[in-house]
């Protein structure tokens, strides 16, 4: 997940507090309180892609809850804020995959109750923010989500590139939701969905996020049902694009290939070539881009780690 912002942020938050503090201080009237509210939550909203060049995941994960419950707070006072909307749903989705979910499978092996507990809080988080993703689609396209049900194509057809951040960050995390609640049959049935969005985000705007949308396929081709050809093909496919749109300033995508494809085809060779280079990519190369790539790195090294763990010997494979 890609976990942005700008360096200012925390200097920007303690002024817009303030601002908020005046106008509910002065207000006479809910006139006032509105504007200042929503004027709070544009600012907020424009500061949007959270934290990204900070490169202290541990700061970053003590700071994310409370920005999110600011931007919850704003929008039970103004509850159509679409770029508050926006926010919550991609806030919530980083928040659970990079401090929920991926730390949850680096301790199953040990605490597997824990790891459990830790996988059914991230699907918890990960619904909310569809939820929100679904509230967003709802402003700008009123009764999405009943069409999305009654006729998934159709209420794709209606969607343009505007909506593919919004159309991206609900996939995202509505899949995310599915991917660790796989015992749950009602939750399986919305995978039809999931994919419709994913794939018109694909074809609306390729490029978005530097290949994000890439990004999530690569984990994704391995489990579509009903996909042509081989589905692992698929996925090196998606992969070289993400790597290509990111320029190789990303260790995300190989990180992700890594961990969902040669693991899955015993290819220990690749696997291990992939996350050294994941590991060599300098942070300063794309500095808006840090946390991601710390977060990605720290990864890779404890899936080389516990490579003995993912293998069954030594099995032939050209590296990567």
């Amino acid at each position: 997940m890609r976990i942005r912002s700008s360096p200012r942020y925390p200097e920007r938050l303690v002024a817009m507090l303030l601002v908020m503090l005046l106008a509910t201080l002065m207000a006479s009237g809910c006139s006032i309180q509105t504007i200042a509210v929503n004027q709070l939550g544009n600012a907020l909203a424009r500061e949007g892609e959270v934290f990204s060049s900070d490169d202290d995941p541990e700061l970053v994960g003590d700071a994310l809850p409370f920005s999110l419950k600011l931007i919850e707070s704003l929008l039970a006072e103004s509850p159509r804020h679409a770029p508050l909307l926006l926010a919550a749903t991609r806030g919530f989705t980083q928040y659970s995959f990079a401090w929920v979910q991926q730390p949850a499978s680096e301790i199953e092996a040990s605490d597997p109750l824990a790891a459990l507990s830790q996988r059914a809080r991230a699907a918890r988080l990960y619904l909310r923010a569809r939820d929100y993703g679904l509230r967003g689609f709802e402003i700008a396209h009123p009764g999405f989500e009943p069409a999305l049900r009654a006729d998934t194509a159709r209420a794709m057809r209606g969607l343009e590139k505007r909506d593919v951040p919004l159309l991206y960050w609900t996939a995202a995390s509505w899949g995310l939701a599915i991917a660790v609640s796989k015992e749950q049959p009602e939750m399986i049935a919305d995978l039809p969905l999931v994919e419709a969005m994913i794939d018109r985000a694909l074809e609306l705007d390729e490029g978005y996020g530097h290949g994000a949308i890439h990004g999530f396929l690569i984990a994704y081709e391995p489990n579509r049902a009903g996909g042509e050809g081989d589905p692992m093909e698929r996925s090196r496919r998606h992969f070289d694009r993400a790597v290509e749109l990111s320029q190789g300033k990303l260790a995300s995508p190989l990180v992700t290939f890594a961990e969902n494809v040669s693991v899955q085809t015993q290819n220990r060779a690749e696997f291990e070539s992939l996350l050294q280079r994941a590991l060599a990519i300098d942070l300063e190369a794309a500095p808006q881009s840090r946390l991601e790539n710390r977060l990605a790195q720290r990864h890779a090294q404890w899936l080389l780690d516990h490579a003995d763990d993912l293998f069954l010997g030594e099995p032939e494979g050209e590296a990567q």
